[in-house]
């Protein structure tokens, strides 16, 4: 009787459009990941089994989802739901290129996911919010000063800690804390804008990074730290300052090493460099990306999955050959959305800590949305970084659904202690 009179409130009540387009959204999306599960099994037979396992899971595990919070619950879904649609691209990707991968990603989504409850749960309480602050901030720059002593060099970078067949890329997990931390500490200060105990921590976090050669993930730290810092002080002097300070640091780190600047050598010039590694990975990109046209060659029939680092730094020119243009700009726009929604949540948080974190996350994902897009097709140099919730990799999958618990804790719908009335009163 309760989960059938909560059914009737979520279709019946006066917000019931919503309950009847993400209802419209769940159905298309299933019908979408059907056919890309059919197009992936009926061209691997060896893997059949297996692969339609994991697909048949995770379309049972959003229904789930769907049911329990949606229709049981009353709840908005809307983060979850674009966040499910880009995560099975990631799947199906990896499915298609690296079949024995499947597993480690699938499980990595609801690794993911089983994170992201635990921190909307635990952010429910904003006298909570700032307990953590200074043990996070130790274990964060401990845990990258571990890799940086005990991880080993690869494609570049001393960013990956292995144990045994798992590999685990901590900075991706540091993010989480960069932000935690940046919003608890600047959401204390109440009555002053010093930054002075954020600074420390970041620049510790991002030279770290640095020492590691790990310029990506640092270049994605630090526009962080901008935007926290702005959010809450609001003062361009101080972000001039900083941004100048940093620009002097790396002018400096560039000079004293040499080397790190050659990786930028090939900047708007890889035509010239087609043939090594300057610039062979961007131009196969953006011919094959090309060649995909609106709608793509079709899962499974591309070349650029031949290609180094194809399902991860170079994913999306592997959707846009495979599966079109259309979805490679879809998946952008989604992650725009993300941003957008965040910045009309925000101004209904509970606190400036919550305003503060959502759109540090939202900036986060949109700087490293940026970094891989237009890295790859040689608007921005590339930084090898991964592209959120798409790229194959256990910790930027996990990362990933991190970062939306902070947007999705931001929205006060979130939370049944809170009225709708009272709410939807203060939206309007």
């Amino acid at each position: 009787m309760e989960t059938t009179k909560n059914a009737k409130l979520y279709f019946g009540r006066p917000g019931s459009v919503y309950g009847l387009v993400s209802l419209l959204v769940m159905l298309t999306l299933t019908v979408y990941q059907v056919i890309m599960s059919y197009c992936i099994l009926s061209d691997d037979k060896e893997n059949f089994s297996e692969l339609l396992l994991y697909f048949a899971a995770y379309i049972i595990a959003e229904w789930i989802y769907y049911f329990i919070f949606a229709v049981v619950r009353n709840k908005h879904i809307s983060l979850e739901l674009m966040a499910f649609a880009l995560s099975s691209v990631s799947i199906y990707i990896t499915a298609s290129v690296s079949p024995e991968k499947t597993q480690t990603q699938f499980a990595a989504v609801f690794i993911g996911l089983a994170l992201f409850i635990a921190m909307v749960v635990y952010m429910r309480s904003t006298t909570r919010t700032s307990a953590l602050r200074m043990p996070m901030a130790i274990a964060a720059l401990g845990l990258l000063a571990f890799t940086l002593v005990f991880a080993k060099y690869t494609n570049g970078a001393k960013n990956w800690i292995y144990l045994g067949p798992v590999s685990i890329q901590p900075s991706e997990f540091v993010k989480l804390a960069f932000i935690y931390v940046g919003a608890a500490t600047l959401d204390k200060l109440q009555s002053t804008r010093s930054l002075t105990a954020y600074v420390f921590f970041s620049v510790g976090c991002v030279g770290l990074l640095g020492l590691m050669s790990d310029f990506g993930t640092a270049l994605i730290y630090f526009a962080t730290f901008l935007l926290i810092a702005f959010l809450r002080s609001g003062d361009i002097r101080t972000i001039v300052l900083v941004c100048t300070a940093a620009l002097i640091g790396a002018i400096l780190i560039l000079t004293l090493k040499s080397y790190i600047l050659n990786r930028f050598a090939s900047y708007r010039h890889i035509w010239e460099h087609m043939y090594d590694s300057g610039g062979y990975q961007q131009t196969r990109t953006l011919v094959y990306a090309a060649s995909g046209g609106l709608f793509g060659v079709g899962i499974g029939n591309g070349y650029l999955r031949y290609i180094f680092a194809a399902a991860e730094d170079l994913v999306f020119g592997l959707v846009c050959e495979e599966m079109g243009m259309l979805t490679g700009f879809l998946i952008v726009f989604t992650i725009a959305v993300l941003a957008l929604a965040t910045a009309y949540n925000a101004k209904f948080a509970r606190s400036s800590f919550f305003t503060i974190a959502a759109c540090a996350a939202a900036g986060m994902l949109i700087v490293q949305t940026s970094l891989n897009v237009f890295g790859v097709t040689d608007f921005l140099p590339l930084t090898g970084v991964t592209l959120p919730f798409v790229s194959r990799g256990g910790s930027s999958m996990i990362c990933s659904w991190g970062l939306l618990a902070f947007i999705k804790a931001a929205d006060s719908r979130s939370y049944s202690e809170l009225p709708h009335s009272r709410l939807e009163g203060k939206r309007r």
